[in-house]
């Protein structure tokens, strides 16, 4: 199963994080001398972090260190990393704060139900939906049905966005930027998994969608880290046609490690063809059930 080793992902996922830079990117002057392996060398990132090269050395060999919170914070300056990978790098080391901890535990069955699935109904007639850390597709409204499928059509281990869109056939033109997706999907999917490292049907599903697909395989090998809360999709209804849709995702306070997903039209002919899909498809209705995942 693909469960989280913290020694060997902190060690991967430095020397990747390494590899990616030039000294140019961190101001370092450019040496004459040919490089013979990609990004900054590691006597350039202790100098940067302010730590031995010994110590850069066996990090990356997974040597068992534990670096305290300030060599991470030294770490994540010299590799320039993002707040997500950031986080991320301090989850791996068992470092994240406690009150963050908390915020990014384990959601209840109690947290997947009631007042949250009102709420992605009421947010009718913009397409919503709850999902959780794994992206398990908890409650949704008719609007999303129309768009994309009838979720309580399939059985509950299926209602998960990032199985559908690699898996099921009846999605597998409905995003223009298909590869985009999945991979942002599974940049915020590495996110989750180093934050819930005890999470069995988290890693239950990375590993089959990585055994299943060579493109999610090499992605997941890029070690790509960002939680995704704003941006674009490029869609294809079959029905309809092409539209454009912005998507905001939102984090309750009262649900941690849920959110809420709400898609607006992004243009005037976005919004003409949002409007055809929903009324040509009264069948669509709010449905929506808790996911119970085995783990």
């Amino acid at each position: 199963m693909n469960t989280v080793n913290p020694t060997r992902e902190l060690a991967v996922f430095l020397r990747t994080r390494r590899e990616r830079l030039h000294p140019g990117d961190v101001a370092l002057p450019a040496r004459r001398a040919p490089r013979r392996t990609p990004g900054l060398r590691r006597e350039e990132v202790a100098e940067l972090a302010g730590v031995s090269v010994d110590y850069v050395t066996r990090l990356e060999q997974g040597r068992g260190l534990r670096p305290s919170p300030e060599v991470l914070e030294a770490l994540a300056g010299a590799l320039r990393l993002s707040e997500d990978e950031r986080a991320y790098l301090y989850d791996l080391a068992g470092q994240r704060p406690a009150r963050q901890r908390t915020a990014r535990r384990t959601p209840t069955a109690d947290d997947e139900a009631g007042p949250l699935a009102r709420l992605v109904a009421d947010l009718s007639p913009l397409p919503a939906m709850l999902v959780n850390h794994r992206f398990d597709i908890i409650s949704w409204n008719a609007e999303m049905a129309a768009l994309m499928l009838d979720f309580g059509t399939l059985p509950p281990e299926q209602r998960n966005s990032m199985w559908l869109c690699v898996r099921h056939p009846g999605l597998r033109g409905f995003y223009r930027d298909r590869e985009h997706i999945i991979r942002e999907g599974i940049a915020d999917l590495r996110a989750a998994w180093a934050a819930h490292p005890d999470d069995t049907a988290l890693s239950s599903l990375i590993d089959e969608l990585t055994s299943s697909s060579e493109e999610v395989a090499r992605l997941w090998a890029l070690r790509d880290v960002k939680v995704n809360a704003r941006g674009h999709k490029r869609l294809v209804h079959d029905a309809e046609g092409p539209l454009t849709v912005a998507y905001e995702v939102l984090a309750p306070l009262q649900a941690p490690g849920q959110r809420l997903v709400i898609y607006r039209a992004a243009d005037p002919e976005s919004q003409r063809v949002l409007d055809a899909v929903v009324r040509a498809s009264p069948a669509a209705r709010p449905r929506g059930s808790a996911v119970s995942a085995p783990g």
